[in-house]
Order: C-alpha cells, then sequence, then structure tokens
C-alpha cells in the first residue's frame, strides 16, 4: 500500500508516494537524527552554563538517576545540575557511539551512548554510558523521560543494557 506523505528531513521534503515500510524507514531516521541532536544539545547546553535551555531537553516527569540517586521533575533535574556545574567546574562533555532504538510508531525511544567529560585543563576526569529513554512530545521535541548516568565500573540501576 502507498501512502501519500511528505516526510521533511534537514529541510527538505522526501517522498510523495513511499510504501509503508520506505516511509517507516525515512520516520525512523528522521527520529534517530533528532534524537541525535537531543544528545548533542545536552553536551554543549550544559558545558555553556544554558541551564533553562538545558532543562528543557527533559519531560516535566522526568527522571534522572546518577550516582546512586533519583531526581525526579524537570525543575529538581535543572537545580541539581545547574548547582553541581558552577562555571569553574564545567568543561566538556562528549557523547559517541549512540545506539538508537525507536519504536515502531516513532513516538518513543531507547539509546544507550558512551560518554566522557573532558576538565578545562583537557584532562578526561570521567567515563561511562547514558542509558535513556525518550520520548517525541506534541511540539515535535524529542526529551528525556529517564536518564541514567552509569560511571565507568558501576552497573545500571534503572535501564538495562541493549540486547545482543
Amino acid at each position: 500500500m502507498l501512502a501519500d506523505t511528505r516526510v521533511m528531513f534537514l529541510g527538505f521534503s522526501y517522498g510523495s508516494c513511499m510504501n509503508e515500510h520506505e516511509s517507516s524507514v525515512v520516520r525512523s531516521t528522521t527520529a534517530e537524527e533528532s534524537i541525535r541532536q537531543t544528545l548533542a544539545r545536552y553536551c554543549m547546553f550544559c558545558d555553556d552554563g544554558r541551564f533553562e535551555e538545558w532543562g528543557l531537553l527533559f519531560t516535566l516527569g522526568t527522571q534522572l538517576h546518577v550516582m546512586g540517586t533519583s531526581h525526579s521533575g524537570r525543575d529538581r533535574v535543572q537545580a541539581f545540575i545547574e548547582a553541581g556545574q558552577p562555571p569553574e567546574l564545567r568543561g566538556k562533555h562528549v557523547v559517541i557511539n549512540p545506539l538508537i532504538l525507536v519504536s515502531e510508531d516513532a513516538s518513543s525511544a531507547q539509546c544507550w551512548s558512551d560518554f566522557l567529560f573532558v576538565n578545562r585543563k583537557g584532562v578526561i576526569t570521567t567515563t561511562g554510558r547514558y542509558h535513556d529513554e525518550l520520548i517525541l512530545e506534541a511540539d515535535g521535541v524529542w526529551r528525556f523521560a529517564i536518564r541514567e548516568i552509569v560511571f565507568t565500573g558501576e552497573e545500571p540501576q534503572l535501564l538495562q543494557a541493549p540486547s545482543a
């Protein structure tokens, strides 16, 4: 069956007559790229001290789990990170190798991505993996519903690693 759809991807309109599989592939690709944008904004906004914008990357009912403690709600998560990232402690968060699994209806996704943190002297001080559940909200923005920060040597407590 052909779907008469137009899909916007990186500012271009694709397809007017794609079959359902092709349409699903484009939606998934678009979702994955949008999620990569969310991952990049997370790092840049935090590193730049843009905490109000950083907070908007999370759902209102979000949960952030780090160092054995969960923080619930966008405002609490933002306050926790803002307090822990004063200007003198900021550096660069680097995210690599995201594995993104988008749901069939492209409304939610799971993501695992490795990270490292480089301090202002250029020294890598922290490594680990983010375990995420993201939701595509009504405004078209992918936001973190759950983010678990698992430092190297620790085991995840909320979200498990991807299956083989």
